[in-house]
């Protein structure tokens, strides 16, 4: 087995994942701040929001990129596959192929895919119970977009959800029925299509080693985002913890990515009313020591 690559003395694969410090003291923090805020801090990695590029500015957010000589571990996001009628079909699609344009302009690797659950569920009132046709509507929208992701050259990364997101978010919930639909519409495996391992969201899988293992055999091992589960957690989306905060053994986990050739950033990212209540510079520097001793 590779030995696993030691995070103890700086942080250089250390990336931070915008919506970590969306907000500071409970105010939202402008996507350029927080880009000037990793590189003062030697953070030479982010993922931003679309919506927070939306705000900034695409170019001007891809200006400060240069200056500062940052990169992307991925871009957020892609997908909420699942419609009602023919207008949200087409409405997805329309949406998806200016996630790709955008993810392009900023040079990302990946666009990750949070795949949706349930028509209209996220919005309080689920159109139907068919979560099967959910799935299935799911893998036609991947399949249509992946056609526009290649010729874009822009990887694809399916983010599976915890199960209790299965209704409102994404009804793809574990990394085995990620890999499934990646193999499905990839049988070749040309590095078009992959998944991104979010530690909060797979942690509890008692299949999560073979899956890993799996994705590496094909090369399907885009990103790895980091947190923690905290005990007792009290708001399922707005909760997350800070690495080492929770009972997520993480170094195990980046250690079977990293066995199956994974070399890319560990993503910090953290939805917690806890943290944004914070300033943003104390949430930085936290991030950067836990990612040190915790990753």
């Amino acid at each position: 087995m590779p030995t696993m690559r030691d995070f103890s003395t700086d942080h250089r694969w250390l990336s931070i994942n915008t919506a970590t410090v969306r907000k500071q003291r409970g105010v939202d923090w402008p996507l350029l701040d927080i880009l000037d805020a990793c590189a003062e801090r030697g953070i030479r990695a982010v993922s931003p929001w679309r919506d927070q590029v939306a705000s900034a500015g695409l170019r001007a957010t891809a200006a400060r990129l240069r200056a500062h000589g940052q990169v992307l571990s991925g871009y957020c996001r892609g997908g909420m596959f699942t419609y009602s009628d023919e207008a949200g079909r087409q409405a997805a699609r329309d949406d998806n192929r200016r996630a790709l344009d955008e993810a392009c302009e900023l040079a990302a690797p990946c666009l990750v895919l949070v795949v949706g659950g349930l028509p209209g569920a996220l919005a309080g009132q689920a159109a139907h119970r068919d979560i099967a046709g959910a799935r299935e509507q799911v893998a036609q929208g991947v399949a249509e977009l992946l056609a526009d992701a290649r010729e874009r050259s822009m990887p694809l990364a399916i983010e599976p959800l915890h199960p209790m997101y299965a209704a409102e978010r994404a009804c793809i919930n574990t990394l085995e029925q990620a890999l499934d639909l990646c193999d499905t519409l990839d049988p070749q495996s040309d590095g078009a299509i992959g998944v991104a391992v979010d530690a909060y969201h797979v942690w509890w899988d008692p299949k999560l080693q073979q899956q890993i293992e799996r994705a590496g055999r094909t090369k399907r091992l885009l990103a790895l985002h980091v947190c923690d589960w905290l005990t007792p957690t009290t708001d399922l989306l707005n909760d997350r913890g800070m690495m080492g905060d929770g009972v997520i053994d993480l170094p195990r986990l980046r250690g079977w990515m990293e066995a199956q050739g994974y070399a890319g950033f560990s993503e910090v990212e953290i939805f917690s009313h806890r943290w944004w209540a914070l300033s943003g510079a104390e949430v930085l520097d936290t991030c950067v020591d836990r990612h040190r001793r915790c990753v």
